[in-house]
């Protein structure tokens, strides 16, 4: 087991289920967390030289780029909005979280091959 491995796949779920828990109560500190969460896991998407590396980090730079401005948004006061962007984000955490499995598949397959 790979440490890093385990932690960015720790911090991709993280950032899904955090995101669906913002979209289901809408507050300020969930929609915080949300955003720790993304923006944690993009950094160390940033270090994983894998098959679909490049689509990894596309869906999670996209989550974060609709969480960022869901954030200012939600605190200017349109909550409507914010949830609107962050389901947007959930649909890039969700791809991330399928690409991450084929990822792991494709792998799987490459080692046993060797």
């Amino acid at each position: 087991m790979r440490l890093k491995k385990i932690l960015t796949h720790f911090f991709i779920l993280m950032a899904l289920t955090t995101n669906i828990s913002f979209i289901a109560s809408p507050n300020g500190y969930e929609l915080v967390i949300t955003i720790a969460m993304n923006m944690l896991a993009t950094i160390l998407k940033m270090g994983e030289g894998k098959i679909l590396s490049n689509e990894l980090m596309a869906s999670s730079l996209v989550a974060d780029l609709h969480l960022i401005p869901a954030g200012f948004i939600y605190f200017l006061g349109d909550t409507e909005e914010a949830v609107g962007l962050a389901i947007g984000a959930l649909a890039a955490n969700i791809i991330s979280i399928v690409i991450g499995v084929i990822e792991t598949i494709l792998v799987t397959f490459t080692e046993e091959e060797e």
